[in-house]
């Protein structure tokens, strides 16, 4: 997908860019895999913000994606190729040969037409999901299963793959776009290919109003805040702080680490991101 640069009639649109979005095919998504979705605003059961700079936006409908991957053993026909509010990956309508309509996250090079399937022995080819013992090493994959059954929740979001390095016991070895190294168990099913929508990061929103409609609310500094609101609020005239960065809440940002100890996980880490 090309990216779309507009003449500076305003200043809005002077650095303003768009997706041209030539891969999809249709503008009306299946309603019977959407639901409508309520807006927090960034707030808890409680009522209180526990998520800020949340908030506005345009209303949207979810649409319900096939992680898993559980319709085994039967092909299926891509139908259309979509564009989805909720990711910034594009999504595909399937249809498989009993007549049931499933959305899956569209790999790069999905056309319309394309038969894809879920199976142990799937053949090698974009779009087909398999079980990581049956996928040979170098390959790309995305939409990872972390425990078999579960569905996809690594490698989801656009222009982002992830490589088999190598296979040792009950465990595969995968690269993962972080750089990070990790051992996911064998039976796990995953993706082949890479997640489409590769130019997306490209986009230059080019103005406010444009981040608001996606939800996204404006950034006010700890520092320019009154000390009733923020630990580095307060003071005469401008001034820094007065202390090292922390959040709303008085903890340590900027390099201090609050991951919890998991033996469990750190097994399956070999290769840190950092």
């Amino acid at each position: 997908m090309a990216i779309k640069k507009f003449r500076p009639v305003t200043s809005t649109q002077r650095y303003k860019t768009t997706l041209t979005f030539e891969e999809i095919t249709t503008d009306k998504p299946y309603k019977k895999l959407c639901v409508g979705q309520k807006e927090s605003a960034g707030r808890g059961y409680k009522g209180q913000i526990s998520v800020r700079r949340r908030g506005g936006g345009h209303k949207q409908k979810y649409r319900i994606i096939d992680f898993k991957r559980d319709k085994y053993d039967i092909e299926g026909k891509v139908t259309t190729i979509e564009y989805d509010p909720n990711r910034t990956s594009n999504i595909a309508l399937i249809t498989y040969k009993d007549g049931e309509k499933r959305y899956v996250i569209a790999p790069f090079s999905l056309k319309v037409g394309d038969i894809i399937i879920s199976s142990e022995n799937a053949e090698i080819k974009v779009g087909n999901a398999m079980p990581m013992k049956n996928i040979p090493q170098g390959t790309n994959i995305y939409n990872i299963e972390l425990h078999r059954g579960k569905g996809g929740q690594l490698v989801r979001s656009a222009g982002v793959t992830a490589q088999i390095t190598a296979k040792e016991g009950k465990y595969v070895f995968v690269k993962l776009p972080s750089g990070e190294i990790r051992k996911i168990h064998k039976e796990n099913y995953a993706t082949i290919g890479e997640v489409g929508n590769k130019d997306k990061n490209q986009v230059i929103l080019g103005k406010a109003g444009r981040s608001r409609w996606m939800n996204n609310r404006p950034k006010v500094r700890g520092v320019v805040m009154n000390p009733v609101d923020h630990p580095l609020g307060g003071g005469e005239g401008k001034t820094s702080g007065g202390r090292h960065p922390v959040s709303p809440t008085g903890v340590p940002t900027k390099g201090y680490k609050t991951r919890k100890k998991n033996k469990y996980s750190n097994n399956m880490i070999l290769n840190r991101r950092k």
